[in-house]
């Protein structure tokens, strides 16, 4: 063969491969089964008893599904995101990723499919589902890019036996209701209302409340309220929905969120109701678990800490309302599809198969409160074996309606670097008395800004 012959057949060769390979992007024409991989690690998933869940799914979907094959692959959480980013930069994307919360989500924003095409054109049902948690994965563009899978709402937990000592009527369990003063008064369920108890329930060393003027801070055995477990995001949506970044990129701090700073840091140095950092690090509430110490009457937390708490007895009230709007933070774990996948008609037929056929078995070993209504019974029935003094747990149910969007854990630019500076501000504003809560809101509103305008 002559070298220019060698030269033509090579071209011939790479121009083939490279018309083979824009037919096959543009319309894949596979000869067997399709193909779909379902990537774990960006949130739980890793351990045991889940492996083995994952598997006997995946096992039992290709038994009764010849058209596709599903593959399993498994990464550990403190590497799942760099496997992930370098996996989708090579062009080597996942079909499916979960399951998966908003924070592990965050990394990898815009590049999930918008299901609402494929529920339509499936009539996919989601009646066995809260509206108000299908709409929490809708993002700012209006696209669905998950369903509801496994939740985690927010609510108070509270000591009865704390209120029986105090002589206080439990807080309500539905949202609407009012609470009963011990005077008989009835007053609206909200952050005043919460206050005004709050003191009542928080005793010093002499065994007077926050209400006396005997009462000493510097020696408290008990508080009335806390927010558990939550960074200044979490805490601050109790009072309405928001984020620190605005639809154009701009650094702000929504006015609900700036009234809860107030409101807490009052509530911190002023009225004492809430625990500073010193207390919070104490054993007395047992370096910051402070619901679980029995020293605090109230906290705010999410479902996935019952088991915090085993030992104490404690029920369930809703959250109270901010200019009566009812705001629960939520929690929730889902399963996503890529934008870049090649099947999506068969990547939604095995999310969908994740989401019904296979929940119960997945959600039994994830931990998770099921999405479903349907699913809810069984959940709950569980819990109860574990909490013998008997629970409301429709509580926990009613405040999936209620849930925060945007979400506490949506993304910003820069989002590390943001995530280091407000979290420095939660540090200051409960460690610090006589801080000036408007000028290090300003404070903290420029350096979010140059945090923001120095993202790649």
């Amino acid at each position: 063969m002559t070298k220019h012959s060698q030269i033509l057949l090579g071209l011939l060769v790479v121009g083939s491969l490279l018309l083979a390979a824009c037919g096959a992007a543009a319309t894949p024409t596979p000869s067997g089964p399709v193909t779909i991989r379902w990537f774990v690690g960006l949130g739980t998933g890793q351990q045991p008893e889940q492996l083995e869940a994952q598997e006997a799914v995946v096992a039992e979907f290709n038994a009764s599904h010849d058209d596709i094959e599903l593959v399993l692959e498994v990464v550990n959480n403190d590497v799942a995101s760099d496997t992930l980013s370098t996996e989708i930069a090579a062009g080597n994307a996942p079909d499916i990723v979960g399951p998966v919360g908003v924070a592990g989500s965050n990394l990898f924003t815009g590049l999930f499919l918008d299901l609402q095409p494929l529920i339509d054109s499936t009539n996919y049902d989601l009646s066995d589902y809260d509206p108000a948690t299908v709409e929490f994965y809708r993002d700012p563009s209006g696209a669905l890019t998950g369903l509801p899978f496994g939740v985690y709402p927010s609510f108070i937990y509270y000591n009865t036996t704390l209120f029986d000592e105090a002589g206080l009527n439990y807080p309500p369990h539905a949202v609407g209701e009012p609470y009963v003063m011990p005077d008989g008064t009835e007053v609206e369920w909200n952050y005043d209302t919460i206050r005004e108890i709050g003191m009542l329930l928080t005793v010093d060393a002499n065994g007077a409340d926050a209400t006396s003027p005997d009462f000493d801070p510097a020696n408290i055995v008990q508080f009335g309220w806390h927010t558990q477990w939550t960074d200044p995001r979490g805490e601050a949506t109790q009072f309405g929905a928001g984020n620190f970044v605005d639809a154009d990129g701009n650094a702000v701090v929504p006015d609900q969120w700036a009234d809860y700073y107030h409101w807490a840091y009052e509530g911190i140095w002023t009225d004492h109701f809430i625990p500073n950092d010193t207390y919070l690090n104490s054993d007395l509430l047992v370096q910051g678990n402070t619901f679980g110490s029995g020293h605090v009457a109230m906290v705010a937390l999410h479902l996935w800490c019952h088991g915090c708490y085993s030992g104490t007895d404690f029920n369930l009230a809703v959250m109270p309302a901010n200019n009566g709007v009812t705001t629960a933070k939520l929690h929730a774990d889902t399963f996503k599809i890529m934008a870049s996948t090649q099947h999506p008609e068969q990547a939604f037929t095995v999310l969908s198969y994740l989401l019904d056929e296979a929940a119960n078995d997945l959600l039994l070993v994830y931990g998770a409160m099921p999405a479903r209504f349907s699913l809810q019974g069984d959940y709950f029935t569980t819990l109860d074996a574990a909490h013998a003094q008997g629970v409301d747990w429709d509580v926990a149910v009613a405040m999936l309606g209620y849930p925060d969007n945007p979400n506490h854990e949506a993304n910003m630019p820069n989002f590390a670097r943001a995530v280091e500076r407000y979290n420095e501000f939660q540090s200051l504003y409960r460690g610090t008395e006589g801080v000036d809560i408007d000028a290090e809101l300003a404070r903290l509103v420029a350096d979010l800004q140059a945090i923001f305008d120095s993202a790649e």
